[in-house]
């Protein structure tokens, strides 16, 4: 039986994490010529695998092999890449509020049942 409050738990964990993301993303594109700035990314798949629900399998797909972390990297930074980046990311986290929002839906639904 699927815990409701474990399944909204989960979901905003990864809102949250999604979010950490587009700000390391958006820090990239702002400090593209910045002298000596590195890009940074946050990937969190680890933190997803193993679990059950389709959203948290796609994203452990979607956020690449490593725990979370923030992740620096000598690579030029190119704006077409970043902004691409923030796109799937944007992708991500509207697939999550509606997540979150068929949670709370069910729930709504469980107590208007009982209510009757």
């Amino acid at each position: 039986m699927i815990n409701p409050e474990n399944a909204i738990s989960r979901t905003l964990n990864a809102m949250d994490l999604i979010a950490e993301r587009h700000k390391a993303l958006s820090s990239n594109l702002a400090n593209m010529h910045t002298p000596n700035y590195r890009r940074k990314d946050i990937s969190f798949s680890s933190y997803l695998d193993g679990t059950s629900t389709p959203l948290e399998t796609r994203l452990a797909a979607k956020m690449g092999p490593s725990p979370v972390t923030v992740s620096t990297s000598d690579e030029k930074i190119d704006a077409a890449t970043e902004l691409s980046e923030m796109q799937k990311n944007a992708l991500l986290y509207a697939e999550a509020t509606r997540r979150m929002t068929s949670l709370i839906t069910v729930m709504r639904t469980v107590i208007n049942v009982g209510n009757n």
